[in-house]
C-alpha cells in the first residue's frame, strides 16, 4: 500500500485500502514469528469488508478537507507536529520529510476512521482496528532512514558514527533475539535488581520458595506468601531496595515468602494447569504454614498468579481446607467477561490450533509471549527502540522494569491450552461447577475469606473493569482500590516516591458496575501500598519476635536468595 499515495473517492477503492492493510498487518505479524493465527483463526484471511454508508461518506469527506488544508500548509512550509515521533526540529526544517510526515498522519488517521466504519460485528471490527494500527505504526517515515529527518541530521554530525553504532546494535540484538528496551549489560539479578536478603528453603520442579530475612524485631503471627506471575519472573515485586514491594511487605513486619517459578524446559513440556495448582500453589502454601506454625497464612496473588491463587483457594473450599486467611489479588483476571485488548486474540480456531500444537506436551517459547505483549503497544514498546537503536545508533537508557520485561520465561503448552480454552474463550472458572480443578469442581462462592482487589485504570492487559468484576465472584467481605498508570507502573508504586494517585470508595459499597464504583469512589494522592498494609495488618495477627534463622528443622536453608530459577534464560 502506497502511504503517500491518494485516497480514492469510491468504496471499491477504500475497501481496496483497507484490505490490504489487514493483509500486510498478517504478513508483519508471520515475520515477527507470531502466527496469522493470533488475529483469529490458524490460516486468517482478510474478513468481508462492507461499510456503512453514511460513515463512509462521512471519512471521504473529511480526507478531502483534511488533504486541501495539508496542501495549502504544505506550500507554506507551515508543518508542526504534535506526534513525539516528528517532534524533533530537524522534521519541519526538511521539506521532504515533513511532507511525508503529515501525509502519514493524515492517511493513517483515515485508515483508522474506516476501519471504525466498517459494518461487522463488535469482534471483527476490533480486529480490524488492530491490524490497521500494526500497519500504520510499521509504515511511519520515522521508521525508515530516507525519510527520517533526525536520524539522517544526526548521521551528519557524527560523521556517519550514528549509522555505524546502530549496525553494531542491530547485529547485538540479531544475537540476542530481541530488540533492546534497556542496556541490558548494567543489570544482573541478585546483584542489582532482586536483592533483597533472603534464602531459597524449599524447591521442586515447579518453583523455589524464597523466605526473606525480617527487617523488623518482631513480625506477625501469619506469614505471608507472594504467587507472581509464572509468564514472567518474580523479581517485579523486587526490582531496586527503593520499589521493591517484597521488600515493602518486609519491613510492616510480615515473614514473607514468594513463589519463585522455574522457566520450564522441555523436561516440564507436559505439565498442566493442575500440576500448577497442586504442586506449586497449595505446595506453597502448605510448606508456608508449616514454616510458619500458623493456623493460616495471608497470600497475595498478581495477575495471573492471581488467577493461579483464586483457582487454588476454591480447590481448597471444594476439599473443605481453609489454611488462608485473606487472599490479595492485584491486577487479576478470575471472571474473564471483559479481556480488552487480548479478546481480539482468541477465538474457537485460535484455541483448538494452540491445542492441536502443544496441548499434549510442548512449550510455549518466552519471546512469541514478549513479543505479543509488546505490540499491544507497537510505537512505544517496538519502533520506538528500532528507531533509537539502529537508525539514531543509541543505546537505550538502563531501566530495570524493562530489564525486567525482556527477561521471558517459557509456558508448558498443556497449562497455556488450558488457561486459553477455560478463561479468556469459555470463562468457566467463574461458572459454578463447570471448570474441574485437581479433581475438585470449582466454585469462588465457597471460597469465604476477606479479600483485598487492586486493579490500574490504564492497564491494557487487566483492563480495570476486568480487575472489579473479581468483586463479583467471591462472597466475603471485600475491598477494591484503583490506582493510576498501567499494569505494571501502577502496581510498583512505592510510597516513597510519592507519585501518582489512587481512588478508594470509603463507604465500602461494590456496585455489580466499575462506573457505578467510580461515581461514589474518591481520588488520594500517592501510593495505595499504605492502605493495603493498613488491612493487611489487621488479618495478620498479633506480633512475635521474629525468627533467627531461614525455615526450620524439616526446610532448612537451600541457597541465598534470589536462588537458582529465576537466573535461567528462556
Amino acid at each position: 500500500m502506497d502511504f503517500e499515495g491518494n485516497f480514492g473517492q469510491s468504496a471499491e477503492q477504500f475497501q481496496q485500502m483497507l484490505s490490504k492493510s489487514w493483509s500486510q498487518a498478517l504478513d508483519s505479524f508471520k515475520s515477527m514469528g507470531l502466527p496469522a493465527a493470533d488475529l483469529g483463526a490458524p490460516n486468517a484471511t482478510t474478513p468481508a469488508i462492507h461499510f456503512d454508508a453514511a460513515r463512509l461518506q462521512k471519512v471521504q469527506e473529511d480526507y478531502l478537507e483534511s488533504a486541501t488544508v495539508l496542501w495549502n500548509e504544505g506550500i507554506k512550509g507551515n508543518f508542526h507536529f504534535k506526534d513525539k515521533r516528528f517532534s524533533s526540529e530537524a522534521w519541519p526544517h526538511n521539506p521532504m520529510a515533513a511532507y511525508a510526515a503529515a501525509v502519514y498522519l493524515l492517511n493513517s488517521k483515515t485508515l483508522n476512521q474506516l476501519a471504525h466504519a466498517v459494518d461487522a460485528d463488535e469482534k471483527t471490527r476490533a480486529r480490524l482496528c488492530f491490524a490497521v494500527e500494526q500497519f500504520a505504526a510499521a509504515s511511519a517515515p520515522s521508521n525508515f532512514l530516507v525519510l527520517n529527518a533526525e536520524a539522517q541530521q544526526k548521521a551528519i554530525e557524527t560523521q556517519g558514527e550514528s549509522l555505524a553504532q546502530g549496525m553494531q546494535n542491530l547485529f547485538t540484538d540479531l544475537r540476542q533475539g530481541h530488540v533492546s528496551q534497556t542496556d541490558e549489560s548494567v543489570f544482573e539479578v541478585g546483584v542489582n535488581v532482586a536483592t533483597t536478603e533472603g534464602a531459597v528453603v524449599f524447591e521442586n520442579e515447579l518453583f523455589q520458595l524464597i523466605e526473606y530475612k525480617p527487617l523488623t524485631a518482631k513480625v506477625h503471627s501469619r506469614p505471608f506468601l507472594l504467587v507472581p506471575p509464572c509468564i514472567n519472573k518474580y523479581y517485579i515485586l523486587d526490582l531496586q531496595p527503593d520499589n521493591s514491594f517484597i521488600r515493602y511487605a518486609v519491613a510492616q513486619g510480615h515473614r514473607t515468602f514468594v513463589v519463585s517459578w522455574r522457566n520450564p524446559d522441555e523436561s516440564l513440556a507436559s505439565k498442566t494447569w493442575d500440576d500448577y495448582i497442586e504442586d506449586a500453589v497449595i505446595k506453597a502454601i502448605d510448606v508456608v504454614k508449616d514454616i510458619g506454625q500458623a493456623d493460616k497464612i495471608n497470600a497475595l496473588g498478581f495477575c495471573v498468579g492471581g488467577t493461579l491463587l483464586g483457582t487454588a483457594l476454591a480447590v481448597l473450599a471444594a476439599r473443605g481446607e481453609q489454611p488462608v486467611q485473606s487472599a490479595t489479588f492485584l491486577t487479576t483476571f478470575l471472571d474473564f467477561s471483559d479481556t480488552g485488548v487480548l479478546d481480539l486474540f482468541i477465538d474457537e480456531a485460535f484455541v483448538r490450533y494452540r491445542e492441536t500444537q502443544m496441548g499434549q506436551g510442548g512449550l510455549l517459547k518466552g519471546q512469541e509471549l514478549a513479543s505479543t505483549f509488546s505490540f499491544l503497544r507497537p510505537n512505544d514498546l517496538v519502533w520506538n527502540y528500532v528507531v533509537g537503536n539502529y537508525l539514531k545508533g543509541e543505546r537505550p537508557p538502563a531501566f530495570d522494569l524493562l530489564y525486567w520485561n525482556s527477561d521471558s520465561t517459557n509456558l508448558p503448552g498443556p497449562f497455556y491450552a488450558w488457561y486459553l480454552r477455560n478463561t479468556y474463550l469459555e470463562n468457566n472458572l467463574v461458572k459454578p461447577g463447570v471448570a474441574e480443578v485437581c479433581g475438585e469442581k470449582i466454585d469462588f462462592r465457597q471460597v469465604k475469606l476477606p479479600v483485598y482487589l487492586y486493579g490500574s485504570r490504564e492497564d491494557h492487559i487487566v483492563p480495570i473493569q476486568g480487575a472489579y468484576a473479581s468483586t463479583q465472584v467471591f462472597p466475603g467481605k471485600k475491598r477494591f482500590v484503583m490506582g493510576a498508570s498501567g499494569h505494571i507502573a501502577g502496581v510498583i508504586n512505592p510510597p516513597s516516591k510519592n507519585k501518582r494517585s489512587h481512588w478508594i470508595r470509603e463507604d465500602g459499597q461494590l456496585p455489580a458496575s466499575f462506573e457505578g464504583w467510580l461515581e461514589g469512589a474518591t481520588e488520594l494522592p500517592g501510593s495505595w501500598w499504605p492502605d493495603w498494609a493498613a488491612w493487611l495488618k489487621g488479618q495478620s495477627g498479633p506480633l512475635k519476635l521474629a525468627p533467627k534463622a531461614y525455615g526450620h528443622a524439616q526446610y532448612k536453608a537451600l541457597m541465598a536468595a534470589p536462588g537458582s530459577y529465576v537466573k535461567v534464560k528462556a
